[in-house]
C-alpha cells in the first residue's frame, strides 16, 4: 500500500461531532479518519474525491484527548 503521507495526529483537525479525524489533500478535498477506526488499530486516512491515503502517526494514549 502506497501512502502519500505520512501526518501526526496533531496536525490533524479533530470533529467531535462526527468523532473522526480530518487533514487536507491536494485534491481539494479531505482525509478523514473515525476515530473509532484508529482505536482499532487503523491508521490510514483516506481522500474520498481522489486514490491518495495518508498514515497517520499517533499514540494510543493520544487518543485519549479525544473521548466521546
Amino acid at each position: 500500500m502506497n501512502v502519500y503521507d505520512s501526518i501526526e495526529i496533531e496536525d490533524m483537525t479533530f470533529d467531535p461531532i462526527q468523532q473522526a479525524f480530518f487533514y487536507p489533500c491536494p485534491c481539494g478535498d479531505q482525509f478523514a479518519v473515525a476515530i473509532d477506526d484508529l482505536r482499532d488499530g487503523e491508521n490510514i486516512a483516506t481522500c474520498p474525491s481522489c486514490s491518495l491515503m495518508i498514515e497517520v502517526i499517533f499514540e494510543a494514549e493520544d487518543l485519549e484527548n479525544y473521548k466521546e
